[in-house]
């Protein structure tokens, strides 16, 4: 018999991350294909590599060439949650940056757009106890929007059960 590929069916890639430190940076977990494409507003296609230095990720795709760094990417689910250590990283590089000790911006796009496509409502439960981990990182006013997104997509979980 004949396999044949359907919609359903997970399509297996090869991973565009390459680590090119023989020391990984402890940040270095966080950084995702997924994350990126969302980063750059760009498909996961057009993603030709990422690379992760000792200090930093060097992203290269199609029309984009930039070095990134860890603390740029926000902490996901299919990893070892956030530690204090973590958060300590994270705070010195936006404040070395910014002078803020508040997550960029980008960090809530993420979080919107992880809650927006959820899987099921327990995934989207589970995103929303990771948010509640970083909350402290988060601006107020982007923990707002956050919560309204969550929400909303609490409610058509529970409507559509």
């Amino acid at each position: 018999m004949i396999a044949t590929i359907t919609q359903n069916a997970p399509v297996i890639t090869e991973s565009k991350i390459i680590h090119k430190s023989a020391i990984v940076h402890p940040l270095a977990r966080f950084v995702t294909e997924q994350t990126v494409a969302l980063m750059f507003n760009i498909q996961i296609e057009q993603i030709y590599q990422i690379q992760c230095w000792r200090y930093v990720v060097y992203v290269h795709g199609h029309g984009i060439s930039k070095f990134v760094s860890y603390a740029d990417f926000p902490a996901i689910l299919e990893v070892e949650p956030p530690k204090a250590e973590d958060f300590v990283r994270w705070r010195k590089r936006w404040y070395k940056c910014t002078r803020s000790q508040q997550a960029p911006e980008f960090w809530t796009k993420f979080y919107g757009f992880q809650f927006n496509h959820a899987a099921s409502y327990q995934q989207l439960r589970q995103w929303g106890q990771l948010v509640g981990l970083v909350k402290n990182a988060i601006a107020p006013s982007a923990i707002e929007k956050l919560r309204q997104t969550y929400q909303q997509n609490q409610q058509l979980w529970n409507n559509w059960n």
